[in-house]
């Protein structure tokens, strides 16, 4: 069925809320990377066995991950009439015993996580239904009390390799109302928003649209970066794996506001289950009419292709990206001219990443004015992070811009679980920096962490203990830095190698004051002589720890003294 109007939108619409919650009980196996790390594919298998004979009373489907990754595998239970129930760490040999209970319409309490019985999905509810007083409500795990899911509002919640799923909780509705408004209302939208880049730099994306778009060119290309390379970061990743079509949508609305007619996803080919869901995403979007040519019977027409990049960390750089998918060799280059200006092919070009294109729908939906009052001045909406390391309750946190950073620790992550003091967030990957614990007070925005000495970044979160070495620590991303260098400017590829050198020397206590200041001079030439962000972000977690931490290199100094 080609999809040509709201009408035809509202009655897939009603297929895809059957299947949801319709009149047959759903079980629904997060299967996401995390959830299938931990069997989650193995209990899918069994539930698949047992309800052979069952199917005209039980549907079972695959969802992504719901962001609670500690609690995995998670399977969520939807019995008419009764809360969505999420069941945490069920092994394959308790699918029976599951199935049993939800046949007779009770839930296994010692399984149990949480209920939902109403979930707000931007501009509509899905009620679920009443009851099951016995288990606590979503909203009262502390895990989940301080966040606000905008961009992971369906992520564990529908099927990600169905369509209609998507539809029937608003999806599409967005293209539709921007399609029957001026791109460059788009645009004013977007902006009105005040939404700002989620790759890290925090560029304001109506701007760069708006810059794009007055670039009189013949062919314009968005283009989305789904090159993740953080360590410790999977944001990006699970909103591939788990809401695919809203990265589409929102690729297809920027399409048309800047005048594009293709789009383009660089995702690294390490990410094998995210390239299988967005293809799979792709091809339904075109079968239905939502991609390719007068997409809702309007005169817009734009498509989508996948570019699979070999995991060169230096290729989420934008211009090394678009060497990359050029097919050269992904090295960054100078700018100007930026890419809104000459990008891909020397034409027009406007980068964002996954999480700031899983944004616009919700814009659209929303409106820029009501989008803007969520978060803080000038750092509006909410940010997507990758809580691990020691922590008690890893997974991924979407709280409002402007959140304390000891509200993601310790309220929502639960502090460490050993009973160690924290003592230390490195925050925005090995671009980042390594904030002490006594700057949780900071509330998380772009110009706060910059204070700091470190950045948003894509979103990675590493908790640290008070047994955790912050020299180390700074070891730890400047050779990884070192390694992922691309070489072509000599103050990363050879300054980041002696940075490395200085703190091994250090490390086998052979270090001195004098190479502290080394460390410190090093860092500042490579910030502001390096060719890309790669480079100039590169020494952060060395000037951080030794802002907040000197006291660790002075020490090992001293242990070679005695």
């Amino acid at each position: 069925m080609k999809i040509r109007s709201l009408e035809d939108l509202e009655e897939i619409a009603h297929r895809g809320i059957q299947k949801i919650k319709g009149e047959k009980i759903r079980i629904a196996v997060g299967l996401g990377t995390c959830g299938i790390a931990t069997g989650a594919d193995y209990v899918y298998t069994y539930f698949e066995n047992a309800i052979k004979d069952l199917t005209e009373r039980v549907f079972l489907t695959k969802v992504g991950c719901f962001g609670y990754c500690s609690e995995e595998p998670l399977v969520k239970v939807t019995i008419p009439g009764k809360p969505l129930t999420i069941l945490s760490k069920v092994n394959p040999e308790e699918t029976e015993e599951i199935l049993r209970a939800v046949l007779s319409g009770e839930i296994p309490d010692k399984k149990a996580l949480c209920k939902i019985e109403e979930w707000n999905h931007i501009t509509e509810y899905m009620v679920y239904g009443k009851g099951l007083a016995n288990i606590p409500s979503y909203s009262d795990l502390p895990f989940f009390r301080g966040q606000l899911k905008l961009v992971l509002r369906n992520a564990g919640l529908i099927n990600p390799e169905d369509l209609e799923e998507y539809i029937a909780i608003g999806g599409y509705k967005s293209l539709h109302k921007a399609l029957n408004m001026k791109p460059e209302e788009v645009i004013e939208e977007v902006k009105r928003a005040g939404l700002r880049g989620r790759g890290g730099a925090g560029f304001p994306t109506g701007l760069k649209w708006e810059i794009t778009a007055k670039n009189e060119s013949d062919e314009k290309y968005v283009i989305c970066n789904a090159d993740e390379g953080d360590p410790g970061a999977y944001m990006n990743r699970n909103e591939l794996e788990s809401d695919p079509h809203a990265v589409i949508e929102g690729m297809i609305i920027g399409g048309y506001a800047i005048g594009a007619k293709e789009g383009i996803i660089y995702i690294r080919a390490e990410y094998p289950l995210a390239i299988k869901r967005i293809e799979t995403a792709i091809k339904q979007a075109r079968e239905y009419g939502l991609l390719g040519e007068n997409i809702f019977g309007s005169n817009f027409s734009f498509d989508i292709k996948i570019v699979k990049g070999a995991g060169a960390f230096v290729c989420g750089e934008e211009t090394a990206m678009i060497a990359s998918i050029e097919g050269k060799t992904g090295r960054p280059r100078p700018r100007p001219p930026f890419p809104a200006e000459k990008g891909l092919w020397g034409k027009p070009t406007s980068i964002n990443n996954v999480e700031t294109w899983c944004n616009i729908p919700i814009i659209l939906a929303m409106g820029g004015e009501r989008f803007s009052k969520v978060g803080k001045e000038n750092n509006a909406g909410t940010k997507v992070f990758s809580l691990v390391g020691e922590v008690k309750r890893i997974g991924l946190v979407e709280v409002p811009l402007g959140t304390k950073l000891k509200t993601i620790v310790h309220d929502i992550g639960g502090g460490s679980p050993s009973g160690l003091k924290v003592k230390a967030v490195q925050i925005g990957g090995p671009s980042g920096g390594c904030i002490p614990e006594e700057g949780f007070d900071t509330p998380i925005d772009y110009e706060s962490l910059r204070d700091l000495g470190t950045i948003m970044g894509s979103g990675g979160m590493v908790v640290m203990s008070e047994k955790t070495s912050m020299v180390e620590t700074a070891l730890f991303f400047i050779g990884f830095t070192s390694e992922e260098s691309c070489g072509k400017c000599t103050p990363c590829r050879e300054g980041l190698k002696q940075m490395l050198h200085i703190l091994h020397k250090i490390l086998s206590r052979r270090g001195s004051e004098e190479d502290l200041k080394l460390l410190e001079e090093l860092s500042m030439t490579i910030q502001t002589t390096s060719l890309c962000g790669l480079g100039k972000t590169a020494p952060n977690p060395v000037l951080t720890t030794l802002r907040y931490f000197r006291e660790e290199y002075e020490g090992l100094i001293n242990d070679g003294k005695d």
